[in-house]
């Protein structure tokens, strides 16, 4: 990949495997309309690990997806909606707004709500509204509670100041 560094490549590998695994081990409330995909904790953390975090978490989404059960729909529907909230988490939080990486965290979770509780919805023969109020409740314990507090404890000093020093690019916003 033009201009992937074997560090950048090597941040992608462990984020998309990290994904999958962690979907597809608590498979029983990672699918359906109401889920809480604690993998989704990991979103955040594109703040931060910017693109190879995204590509990470969108091909983690492919694989992990392809055990759900629920068809094509799903399997690219989850990766576009993951790759969305992970970029538009990043570039939120790299301005100067304050409080920017808790509005990025919420970002995040409006974007899984609309397009994959949309879809759900869809696939399951259930109301619209249930779609997004299953998949923004479970985005609200995974990306909102656990995702934001790995967020604050991945980017303290001490942490960001080894991953630089070890090649790693890390986006703190300031």
């Amino acid at each position: 990949m033009v201009g992937y560094s074997a560090t950048d490549i090597s941040i992608t590998a462990l984020f998309a495997a990290t994904y999958a695994v962690g979907v597809v081990a608590l498979a029983p409330i990672s699918f359906m309309i109401l889920q809480v995909r604690i993998a989704d904790a990991l979103l955040p953390l594109a703040i931060v690990f910017g693109a190879p975090a995204s590509l990470g978490l969108f091909i983690g989404t492919l694989v992990a997806n392809m055990f759900g059960g629920l068809g094509l729909i799903d399997v690219l529907g989850g990766s576009v909606a993951n790759l969305i909230a992970c970029i538009v988490g990043w570039k939120i939080g790299q301005t100067k707004v304050r409080s920017r990486w808790f509005l990025a965290t919420i970002a995040q979770n409006l974007v899984l709500t609309s397009i994959v509780g949309t879809y759900l919805s869809y696939l399951l023969g259930f109301p619209v509204i249930l779609g997004w109020t299953g998949v923004f409740l479970g985005s609200v314990v995974a990306v909102n509670i656990l995702g934001y507090a790995l967020l604050i404890a991945i980017s303290s000093s001490s942490i960001v100041g080894w991953l630089t020093s070890h090649g790693v690019t890390v986006y703190t916003g300031e």
